[in-house]
């Protein structure tokens, strides 16, 4: 690939632009991928962290981890939860425990290959090295201006 500017003039773009369009893009492309496959990106959230769950998890567990991604917000998790529920991909029972169904396990599971493949798609010819170095940065800028990751 060629870059947008040599390596001097890419010393003096801003990191803000940069973060903003690579997020901007890895997102369009996941949501895009699982739209082909009829599930949201929230709901594979929900799939996913009930179908990997060591114990099952109740709604509040799942809703309170993932209402900050991708600032989705408790409203938001809380209506993917039900959408998943009327779907049939998981259920819940009356103590609010949820667990996924034979056609959400099977979603998960086509979804989860289809991640794998999206995966291997963004780091094609990036190594481990400049994949670790790249996060690390980013935490710092995260840092630097007194952000907070989701997991702080």
């Amino acid at each position: 690939m060629e870059y947008s500017h040599s390596d001097a003039e890419l010393l003096k773009q801003p990191i803000g632009y940069w973060s903003w369009a690579a997020s901007k893009a890895v997102v369009s492309r996941i949501q895009a991928a699982l739209a082909g496959i009829g599930v949201t990106q929230p709901q594979w959230w929900v799939i996913a962290q009930v179908a990997r769950a060591d114990t099952v998890r109740t709604r509040g567990e799942v809703s309170g981890l993932l209402r900050n991604y991708l600032d989705a917000g408790p409203e938001v998790m809380e209506a993917e939860i039900d959408r998943t529920i009327v779907l049939g991909w998981i259920t819940e029972d009356a103590e609010g425990r949820l667990r996924i169904t034979e056609d959400g396990r099977d979603l998960f599971d086509k979804a989860a290959a289809l991640q794998d493949e999206l995966w291997a798609e963004r780091h094609a010819g990036i190594s481990d090295e400049e994949y670790l170095t790249t996060l690390k940065v980013l935490q710092r800028f995260i840092h630097n201006t007194g952000g907070h990751g989701w997991h702080h």
